[in-house]
């Protein structure tokens, strides 16, 4: 409530908050579609690679053609991001190299930036976080996809008093994903390829929800925004349903399948045989806490809460996220409160390219989604001990050498340009948390 009135005193005084889209794709559409019901929100600009494209998907999600002529279209996001009518930036890409090269063009103008780019957000989050701070500007998680929903069910537990056992998402998953590709993608989704052709759906970005990446990145993106820690060796997609997250997702040590206490999990929608689970969380996101005395514990069987046998561990789940249709949330957080909606705060997991197959020396590597590699989450430190290559830089990349299916890749393993913007930007983040990391451990 506190939010809308402040956005109708901002239509009021017409002074509304000026946002910048970069990228309208499926995320952007659906962000486009709620603009014309949102009194005190106007989109002055869309940044994207076919501006004719972006003109024709606000016709398609129903804008007048008075709003359409009010609003700029163009191919050149750094003009835009510099122009004088953009207080939000929101970078909806999901092209890692461009996130990354945009939120710090838009902190150098002093633009908060919505980064629905989770790939750009893991590739380098902690090293745009600090720059965001330095600007003065917010860094924010984008609300309506699954890791800000889950940062808010993590923080609501926490200022309940609550321990966080728990967090994360559903998802659909089986093991044998991980070797999906763009040209198998389809079978897993009951489509043929003419099927999503004629809806555009892109094989690649449905790849990349299927085999596991897509997860990975999102799991990362909550450790580092949550202090919550990652699996040691990728995520295990326990299948589990709603009813029974608080007894699946509990340390191993009182009979979950955790190997600690504050981690992060998806929970899978399929059992291992492929029978669906009961109440799955296919499109939810959760949280699991534990009662922190049994005053608390009764209360939760008092009010009839889904515990587990023991009646100290709980959940909290939220069953559906609206993707674009939400993110209202946090433009207007950002560009009222000067508030995210989650950010990154440290470098706890990170997602390093792993084999899908076993792939011959000279292999150029076709990224998140694609038909050579598929992104698992590890921790960081882990990360920067082995010089694992970031998922967020496997696109266009040659091997040097073969490797084996199933093996994460290292820097060593390609051939990439020192000299490239967005490595260096990585390979600086790299050096301070690896200083970090040694430090601590002194």
């Amino acid at each position: 409530m506190y939010l809308h009135a402040d956005l109708m005193a901002r239509a009021a005084a017409s002074k509304p908050v000026r946002v910048l889209l970069i990228g309208a794709g499926k995320f952007g559409s659906m962000f486009l579609s709620q603009v014309p019901t949102t009194p005190g929100l106007v989109v002055t600009a869309i940044a994207d690679l076919r501006p004719d494209a972006a003109k024709a998907a606000c016709r398609t999600v129903g804008w007048p053609e008075d709003l359409v002529a009010a609003t700029r279209f163009t191919d050149d996001a750094a003009a835009a991001i510099a122009a004088d009518d953009v207080d939000v930036v929101v970078e909806a890409t999901g092209h890692p190299p461009a996130g990354v090269r945009h939120a710090r063009l838009a902190f150098a103008q002093g633009k908060h930036v919505v980064m629905v780019n989770v790939e750009a957000d893991v590739l380098a989050g902690p090293l745009l976080a600090r720059e965001a701070a330095s600007a003065g500007t917010v860094y924010s998680m984008a609300y309506g996809d699954q890791p800000a929903l889950t940062c808010e069910l993590v923080d609501w537990a926490r200022c309940c008093g609550f321990e966080v056992v728990a967090a994360g998402k559903g998802t659909k998953y089986l093991p044998a994903y991980h070797a999906s590709t763009p040209d198998t993608v389809w079978d897993h989704y009951g489509l043929t390829a003419a099927q999503a052709e004629a809806a555009g759906m892109n094989s690649k970005m449905f790849n990349s929800f299927l085999d596991g990446t897509k997860s990975a990145l999102e799991m990362a993106a909550i450790a580092n925004a949550c202090a919550l820690s990652p699996p040691s060796d990728g995520l295990a997609f326990p299948p589990c349903g709603m009813d029974d997250l608080a007894h699946v997702l509990r340390p191993r040590d009182v009979g979950g399948q955790l190997e600690c206490k504050g981690q992060v999990e998806v929970v899978s929608s399929l059992e291992r045989d492929g029978r669906p689970v009961f109440k799955d969380l296919r499109w939810g996101v959760y949280v699991v806490l534990e009662a922190p005395n049994a005053y608390a514990a009764d209360c939760f069987r008092q009010y009839g809460m889904n515990t587990d046998a023991s009646g100290r561990y709980s959940a909290m789940f939220k069953p559906f996220h609206l993707i674009g249709l939400e993110l209202n949330i946090s433009v207007l957080s950002a560009g009222l409160l000067g508030k995210p909606t989650g950010a990154t705060r440290d470098f706890r997991g990170d997602v390093v390219a792993t084999a899908k197959s076993d792939l011959a020396a000279g292999t150029v590597l076709d990224g998140e989604g694609g038909a050579t590699v598929w992104g698992k989450l590890i921790p960081a430190v882990r990360s920067l001990e082995m010089g694992a290559l970031p998922i967020g830089l496997a696109q266009g990349v040659r091997l040097n050498h073969a490797v084996a299916a199933g093996q994460s890749l290292t820097w060593s393993d390609v051939a990439f340009d020192a000299a490239d913007d967005t490595v260096q930007v990585r390979r600086e983040m790299e050096t301070q948390f690896r200083q970090a990391f040694r430090a601590a451990a002194e």
